[in-house]
């Protein structure tokens, strides 16, 4: 059960992460300012804690070229997809629209990629694609009852 400690620190940083990217990028009046802030977190959270970590384990090595060329691909997934949230901002989306549709959208795009990746042995259960509809239902009615400034 250890491991949901971990899932609710992800949803409470990722719930965080677009309104202060928001915040940063108006504060900052360029896009791209708050991109290279992303870049700066992302080296020394993504690239000082492990080198810290895998040091102290004496694990520094042993990377593998498939498991690096993944990994690395999944960061600039991960990198790509601060790029796209900032330029929906400087093309006038916010916060309140572009999270709920980003986080309702990316689980449904997330069983599919890896139901492509690992192909389940037997069909998804009907009751999967009312999930889907479920999802598209809800991030709307989030849209739409969303608070006023």
């Amino acid at each position: 059960m250890t491991w949901l400690f971990f899932v609710l620190g992800t949803v409470l940083s990722w719930g965080m992460y677009g309104p202060m990217l928001h915040k940063g990028q108006v504060q900052l009046g360029n896009p791209m300012r708050a991109l290279l802030c992303v870049g700066v977190a992302y080296f020394l959270v993504g690239v000082l804690v492990p080198v810290i970590t895998l040091s102290a384990q004496g694990q520094l090595g042993g990377f593998t070229a498939n498991g690096t060329v993944a990994a690395t691909f999944a960061g600039a997934l991960g990198a790509l997809g601060a790029v796209f949230i900032i330029f929906s901002y400087r093309y006038g989306g916010l916060p309140i629209y572009v999270m709920p549709l980003v986080f309702g959208g990316a689980p449904v795009v997330n069983v599919v990629f890896t139901m492509l990746l690992h192909p389940p042995k037997t069909p998804p259960n009907p009751m999967f694609y009312l999930g889907i509809v479920c999802a598209a239902v809800g991030g709307g009615l989030v849209l739409y009852f969303r608070p006023q400034n």
